[in-house]
């Protein structure tokens, strides 16, 4: 396929061929494809999606509501979970829409998805729906999401053992290619075995983006003779778990539907065995992206396919990374004296190895996190990469290929030079989190003078890293000032703020509150109410209210006051039913209102409404609001650089300047969100400008003038480039 015959929208158009997408595209692709599959084979199959947000699998409610006709053309419902438990328990439905009603399709596919904390919180739901089974023409595909390197997770994560004890079966992609091929080998194991499959995906995949080879006839897979209990497999599916029921499915799982998918994964050879295939005294271990990055360690020091096979090193990919199949095991470890498992965090893979070659003839050592002295090897924490992988394995290849069969574990790289002139020692600092120009959070979150705050999830937790705004702790998702409950009759302060973005209040926060309701703990809850997810896309809320229904509810969960403070007060209307007693104040009054609402027994609650600064920001440029026809601009002859107007907004917009008079103040107007907080100071500096007359016309390329015989200049097939950003979302975007 040229490069010219391809469109981004073929990613998803295209019946198959070459396609360009990213880890988090390719899930979509998944039900297209077997959908298409599905339909080829005679059924007329529909999907039920749903889950909840969070990086790396940030996107992918804005994937499907961005792709309105492909979910119509293949019959996919997408219903955003309002948390995690509650998507996996809609999927657990679609699954039962053949068994219990009549339903309008011939199967169901179901996809959940949510990165590890989603799959922590939902795992009654998950493990009640797994027991139950699946629809024998649809299954479903539990994606989970993990961020090894806590990059914008409050724990590094791996969710093996976790979908482990949900008795689901784990396959691991590690390329975008393999996301495609091993979703459509997930939704077929499922419906053959009645289990729901997980597909764990970390970071670097989900955001990764290449071409793929796709098409409904790319993954054929067959189905094992298998037997239990004498009669050819078929998985029983319920919907009442009481009694015999229940200790009958689970007899099911452990001697029927676990036993299907080692049968499943053998006969369609799922598990790669590359290098040397006969007389290897080595083998290695390595699954989804770690094994790539192996590969790619291996290749530096000079270990391509070829040099595996001469110096006799085995190496080992399993796809279905648990449960492991055995047989396959064992012909992998058949005449090697050695096996290293290399993986990420906690030994899993290692683990089970040790549990299916242990007591066999001529057992190999098996060595990972640990090494022959029993000594920390491989680590289990934070993330692998193909340097750190080089730099643990090469002396332990050294000494047993020998020196000369082993290359360096770092190979000097091509550079190029790139003047930044002479450092500044005196701007040498680390990069602290902050706030976006005219974010909320930055005025927010402040308190009074003698009370501090509980941080909680979502951009407002950068304030616990600032020492100025009091603001202390963390907590899991929707725990928010549960914590002050346990702790408040045992300290001597008698009073707390807790943070709680609008997000997670309706994602799970609304209990907490409630808790602390039917405990009377002295709290104010600060609800800082956006309107969006920020964090993962700006987002609706799921499930949101407005600011008077909030009011409302609120009181119905009996908080004793209620306050509204925001940066218009006449949005509302005169309309508006806020709860009885709920006073509307302009922000500016947040100060005054944190010491009327600390002085009130019982938990009280600020709702703090502004929208988030990226999102408007986002939004006046595609038009939907009207650009501020006012500027703010500081006149340096009269600043005199007291910094009073950076404290009061803590916006990263006001910046420090260096002139012929000294140090002073300025507007970094193409980052200035219009926010004006800076105007707060009683400065005469401060200059305030309203444009007037015509606006020039935006200035575009005149492609009629570029000639039709001029020369293009000369581009690089491939290469390395440098993306610096702040933030992964600017990358991804790229992308």
């Amino acid at each position: 396929m040229a490069l010219a015959d391809f469109k981004l929208e073929d990613r998803f158009a295209r019946n198959e061929g070459d396609v360009a997408m990213s880890g988090v595209q390719a899930l979509l692709r998944v039900l297209v494809d077997q959908l298409r599959a599905d339909r080829r084979d005679g059924m007329n199959n529909a999907a039920m999606v749903s889950g909840y947000r969070g990086s790396p699998l940030g996107g992918i409610d804005s994937l499907m509501l961005g792709n309105p006709q492909e979910l119509v053309d293949n019959n996919i419902e997408f219903v955003p979970g309002l948390n995690e438990d509650l998507g996996a328990t809609t999927v657990w439905g679609s699954q039962l829409a053949n068994r219990n009603f009549d339903g309008k399709f011939d199967g169901v596919l179901g996809m959940w998805y949510g990165k590890a904390p989603g799959v922590d919180r939902s795992g009654d739901a998950i493990r009640h729906a797994n027991v139950c089974g699946v629809d024998p023409k649809g299954g479903v595909l539990l994606v989970a999401g993990d961020d090894p390197a806590s990059k914008s997770s409050t724990l590094a994560s791996e969710s093996e053992f976790a979908l482990l004890h949900f008795q689901t079966p784990i396959l691991y992609p590690g390329s975008v290619q393999e996301v495609a091929d091993y979703g459509r080998i997930g939704y077929e194991l499922s419906r053959y075995s009645g289990l729901w499959v997980s597909l764990k995906i970390v970071t670097n995949v989900a955001d990764g983006y290449s071409t793929i080879k796709v098409g409904p006839g790319r993954v054929q897979v067959e189905r094992p003779d298998f037997e239990w209990d004498g009669v050819p497999w078929q998985h029983t599916q319920q919907d009442s778990l009481f009694g015999p029921l229940a200790v009958r499915q689970e007899l099911e799982i452990h001697e029927g539907r676990m036993e299907a998918t080692d049968a499943f994964t053998r006969l369609n050879k799922l598990d790669l065995v590359t290098g040397a295939t006969s007389d290897a005294r080595l083998g290695i271990v390595a699954a989804g992206k770690t094994y790539y990055d192996l590969r790619e360690a291996l290749d530096r020091m000079g270990l391509d396919e070829s040099a595996l096979k001469q110096r006799g090193v085995r190496l080992y990919k399993p796809a279905v990374v648990w449960p492991l199949e055995a047989n396959g095991v064992k012909e992998f470890a058949r005449g090697l004296e050695t096996i290293v498992v290399v993986e990420e965090k906690r030994a899993f893979i290692e683990m089970f190895m040790r549990e299916i070659l242990y007591g066999s003839t001529n057992a190999p050592t098996i060595l990972g996190k640990r090494d022959a002295s029993n000594g920390f090897w491989f680590p289990g924490h934070g993330e692998m990469d193909a340097d750190l992988i080089a730099r643990k394995i090469r002396p332990f290849l050294v000494q047993h290929l020998g020196e000369d069969s082993v290359g360096p574990a770092v190979r000097e790289r091509i550079t190029i030079p790139v003047s930044l002139g002479a450092p500044d020692s005196k701007k040498q600092s680390n990069r602290t989190p902050n706030f976006c120009s005219g974010c909320p959070h930055n005025r927010s979150t402040w308190v009074p003078e003698g009370s501090e705050a509980g941080g909680g999830i979502g951009c407002h937790g950068m304030a616990s890293m600032t020492p100025t705004r009091n603001v202390k702790g963390t907590t899991q998702m929707g725990g928010e000032g549960v914590q002050w409950v346990g702790a408040a009759p045992f300290v001597t302060m008698d009073h707390r703020f807790q943070n709680i973005g609008d997000g997670t209040f309706h994602h799970s926060g609304s209990l907490a509150v409630r808790q602390a309701v039917a405990a009377g703990t002295n709290v104010t809850y600060k609800i800082l109410y956006n309107a969006a997810v920020a964090m993962t896309g700006g987002q609706d809320v799921d499930g949101g209210m407005t600011v008077p229904e909030l009011s409302r509810s609120l009181e119905a969960e009996g908080v004793s006051k209620i306050m509204v403070l925001t940066h218009d007060t006449e949005k509302y209307g005169e309309d508006a039913k806020f709860a009885d007693g709920t006073e509307v104040w302009y922000r500016d009054r947040l100060d005054e209102a944190q010491r009327m609402l600390r002085d009130v027994p019982g938990c009280t609650v600020l709702i703090y409404d502004q929208p988030c600064a990226a999102e408007l920001r986002r939004d006046r440029k595609r038009g939907k609001v009207a650009e501020p026809t006012m500027a703010v601009f500081i006149n340096e002859a009269v600043c005199e650089g007291c910094g009073d107007c950076g404290e009061k907004s803590s916006c990263l917009s006001v910046q420090p300047v260096e002139t012929e008079f000294g140090r002073k103040t300025s507007i970094h107007q193409s980052s200035c969100n219009k926010d004006f907080t800076c105007l707060d100071g009683d400065c005469p500096a401060f200059i305030e400008v309203v444009a007037g007359g015509a606006v020039p016309e935006k200035s575009a390329l005149a492609i009629a003038e570029i000639q039709a015989d001029q020369i293009e200049p000369d581009r690089l097939d491939e290469g390395n480039v440098l993306m610096i950003g702040i933030g992964g979302t600017g990358v991804v975007t790229v992308n």
